[in-house]
């Protein structure tokens, strides 16, 4: 009896002194295991005139992640991989034909103030988001904000270490590639930045493509800020609403020299500045030719 009695107090003594060193020690920071990827673009941003306000409450907020699954397609997709094909089927051509029923006023007027065949519209809006109903889930600020800071020689390092197993690259196009879209997606985000501000958006709602690109007519963020219309005279440019897209596509094109009566070829060279895929182009003149055959 003594001597358990003993060894209990041996035990809890123990356990006191144990208890008491823990409370005693200081914590160690876990910030090498959870870095700031975003510290050095944040303080680009504010040197390059945006409000530190601002960028602390975008990047402050819980929802801004380093998207390393996103980001990863970047180095992952290829073009001809896409099925166009699709969107030529009897199905897709009767949605496009109901949509153009349903929107015909608006379309008309697009027509009729740009010059703008509507089926070329339709027809982009159809491969584009399947007419507005595929817009992207991905986080427009996280994929921008995640490609642009990977100017930082240190988290390009972690990026490289995380990178998906499929992602079959070498280091040295990595490298190259990383090079060429960080410093693109950098103008790309301080446009997103700039539109969101703006028109009164709340940047980490705002959804889109693993690109970056956003709403039904999947405008890139500078596009929005050159192209995108205010189709509805709301008083707010809004490419998830239909008659602001329609818009914004109808002037995007008259700006690459769409003009009534273009040849399929000279209709092909200003598609091609929306997408510069030559699949892309014969797929919306084809879906042009369905809907009005």
């Amino acid at each position: 009896m003594r001597l358990a009695l003993s060894l209990f107090i041996n035990a809890f003594v123990l356990l006191l002194i144990l208890t008491i060193s823990v409370f005693n020690h200081p914590v160690e920071s876990n910030a090498e295991s959870d870095p700031d990827h975003f510290k050095t673009l944040r303080q680009k941003l504010i040197s390059d005139d945006f409000d530190a306000d601002l960028i602390d409450r975008i990047f402050d907020a819980s929802a801004v992640d380093f998207d390393i699954e996103t980001v990863s397609a970047y180095f992952r997709h290829r073009e001809a991989t896409l099925n166009y094909d699709q969107f030529l089927s009897a199905r897709s051509i009767r949605s496009a034909r109901d949509y153009m029923d349903t929107h015909e006023e608006m379309l008309s007027k697009i027509e009729k103030e740009y010059g703008v065949d509507k089926t070329i519209i339709i027809a982009i809006m159809l491969v584009e988001t399947r007419l507005g109903e595929y817009v992207g889930n991905r986080s427009v600020i996280n994929t921008l904000a995640t490609m642009a800071a990977l100017t930082d020689s240190d988290v390009r390092e972690r990026f490289w270490d995380n990178l998906p197993d499929d992602v079959d690259i070498t280091r040295e196009k990595f490298e190259k590639k990383a090079d060429q879209k960080s410093s693109w997606a950098y103008r790309e985000l301080k446009a997103f930045i700039q539109y969101v501000d703006n028109e009164s958006f709340d940047p980490h709602e705002v959804t889109g493509s693993y690109a970056g690109a956003l709403g039904i007519a999947q405008f890139m963020p500078s596009n929005v800020l050159v192209y995108a219309k205010d189709g509805n005279g709301d008083g707010r440019i809004n490419l998830f609403d239909h008659d602001d897209a329609i818009a914004s596509i109808a002037n995007y094109l008259k700006n690459y020299g769409w003009r009534p009566g273009l040849s399929r070829e000279e209709a092909g060279d200003v598609i091609y500045h929306y997408n510069h895929s030559k699949y892309y182009v014969n797929t919306i003149l084809k879906i042009a030719e369905k809907l009005k055959g």
